[in-house]
């Protein structure tokens, strides 16, 4: 995937100095719910710092190797570390929270579902959308690829793991369809009268209807007030010793009250 640099560029042509040339990379690499954040952050940053900011979202699980081997300052991810992922040398900072939505067509009556009904309707369980007070119509089930962050904390959110030979392994049906990011799992459920999928609060649009869920509509004002319980952590991950100082440094104003103003203004929950 190819990488959004961001930073500053003089108009073509011109004799002047072009500060890019001797500008320090950050390079940011990891969850595609977290990376359209990353890129305000690393747009906004760029025009009071000498950085270009290369960020690239092909991941969580891409994202945390990153940060272990090295190949990135910083890795992001949209999940909490498995144990398998944590280390003494390996840092975790939150930078924002958001909600997972379930949504589903906009044409689609049906507008709350318990957690045991999502999950057994990702399980295979529950077929038929009249099972949950829809029509006579087979649910068609959207979900993200193994590597991403938003099906790893939907999955542990949702109960859906299950043993196999003592390894924790995915309990959603091998009948569902696969999509690799937030974007191509909305435009599944947007073009399917029938189908349901799950997508990071900030990418929900008009495209389709977020459900409620055990009551609760998905929101900031209810993840806050803890009253919408399907949410996860945005992570920037890092070894320690690998990023430079600029980068810490990013990632230190990432913290900030002006940093997090831009987590409210995307959609999130910010960590103030």
């Amino acid at each position: 995937m190819k990488a959004k640099v961001i930073g500053a560029i003089t108009l073509a042509g011109s004799m002047m100095f072009n500060p890019a040339m001797a500008a320090e990379t950050i390079s940011v690499v990891g969850s595609s719910s977290v990376t359209p954040l990353m890129e305000v952050f690393g747009e906004t940053y760029a025009k009071t710092h000498d950085v270009v900011v290369e960020v690239q979202g092909p991941g969580s699980s891409a994202g945390i190797r990153a940060a272990h081997d090295g190949s990135s300052d910083l890795g992001m991810s949209s999940r909490d570390l498995k144990s398998s992922e944590k280390a003494s040398d390996i840092q975790e900072v939150v930078i924002a929270r958001d909600g997972i939505a379930v949504v589903v067509h906009n044409s689609n009556p049906v507008k709350d579902l318990s957690k045991e009904q999502v999950s057994q309707i990702y399980k295979g369980e529950i077929t038929n959308w009249k099972q949950v007070g829809g029509e006579d119509k087979p649910i068609v089930v959207a979900t993200r690829d193994t590597a991403s962050g938003t099906r790893g904390a939907f999955e542990d959110i949702m109960s859906l793991k299950r043993k196999v030979n003592g390894k924790s392994v995915s309990a959603i049906s091998q009948r569902a369809q696969v999509a690799s990011g937030n974007g191509q799992l909305k435009t599944m459920v947007a073009s399917n009268p029938f189908s349901i999928g799950y997508i990071s609060l900030s990418s929900v649009d008009d495209s389709v209807k977020a459900l409620s869920i055990e009551g609760h509509e998905p929101s900031v004002e209810a993840i806050k007030a803890g009253d919408y319980g399907v949410q996860r952590p945005f992570l920037v991950v890092y070894k320690d010793g690998r990023p430079s100082k600029e980068a810490l440094e990013f990632l230190n104003w990432m913290k900030t009250a002006d940093a997090q103003k831009i987590v409210s203004e995307q959609g999130l929950i910010s960590t103030h």
